[in-house]
């Protein structure tokens, strides 16, 4: 039922009140704070709905970080950690800037960071 409420904010209220009257206040609450935070992906394509209301693209760049990362074992300090962190992270970025649309459309790319710099040229 809640899977179906997702795809509409009024019903998703009605839902959590429901859910409220049914003696889990806990779980209405969480709704009601969390309302604006669920609905997020609504302000894209529908298209890229299904792809962006799931937390896949951050467990796998996770899964990545940590699978290399273990390879290392020990590091000598926090600052060597975070280089290679910080490298794993740009390659990443890298691959979905010129190979893998993961959240391509037709003829264009929507950009989440418009006032960023652009490093692609780096």
């Amino acid at each position: 039922m809640l899977k179906e409420c997702l795809s509409d904010s009024d019903r998703l209220q009605v839902y959590a009140v429901h859910l409220d009257e049914r003696g889990l206040s806990r779980a209405a609450d969480t709704i009601h704070r969390f309302n604006i935070g669920l609905m997020n992906y609504r302000s894209f394509p529908p298209e890229f709905w299904k792809k962006i209301r799931t937390t896949n693209l951050l467990e796998r760049v996770n899964k990545d970080l940590k699978r290399r990362i273990r390879k290392i074992g020990a590091f000598p300090n926090d600052a060597s950690l975070l280089r290679l962190a910080g490298s794993i992270l740009i390659d990443i970025n890298e691959e979905w800037i010129t190979g893998n649309r993961y959240l391509s459309a037709k003829s264009e790319i929507i950009s989440l960071d418009t006032g960023a710099a652009d490093f692609t040229a780096l």
